[in-house]
């Protein structure tokens, strides 16, 4: 798995936290995320930045992009926040189904979908943070042991 991508629904909360944590885990892989209704050309959300930095991730660089085709085509994986989303992209991508899976996948109570923290007060943003962070763990677990 060499090519990994993180999608939300703005691309600028929850899929850029996505997208440094791989990168940061997974060192010689491409990570890259994108959004279903991007807010294209913004930075990340402010917060969601700021608890990043808080974490030694630098968010500074991010500009949300619109998922496209070619994207779920190129990626080997691609990591989604909630089942909808996923629902979203397999309506959208049929072919790209078997890869289209949820950062949340192997929880420890089970698969949990991670709320979009976007206007929240800083604690849904904290959660989502965590939330992230807790289903990067998992899939990088995963990840190492096929690649």
């Amino acid at each position: 798995m060499k090519n990994i991508l993180t999608v939300c629904v703005g691309n600028i909360c929850r899929s850029p936290v996505a997208e440094a944590l791989l990168k940061e885990s997974l060192p010689g892989r491409k990570v890259w995320s994108a959004g279903l209704q991007a807010v294209v050309g913004h930075g990340a959300e402010p917060t969601a930045r700021d608890i990043a930095a808080q974490h030694g991730l630098d968010l500074s660089a991010h500009r949300a992009q619109q998922v496209a085709g070619w994207m779920c085509t190129h990626a080997d994986l691609v990591l989604v926040m909630e089942a909808s989303h996923q629902q979203a992209l397999e309506k959208l991508y049929p072919t790209a189904r078997g890869k289209i899976r949820r950062l949340g996948e192997f929880g420890p109570q089970g698969p949990f979908d991670i709320a979009d923290p976007y206007q929240q007060p800083r604690a849904a943003f904290e959660a989502a943070h965590a939330a992230i962070a807790l289903g990067v763990a998992e899939w990088v677990l995963r990840i190492n042991l096929v690649s």
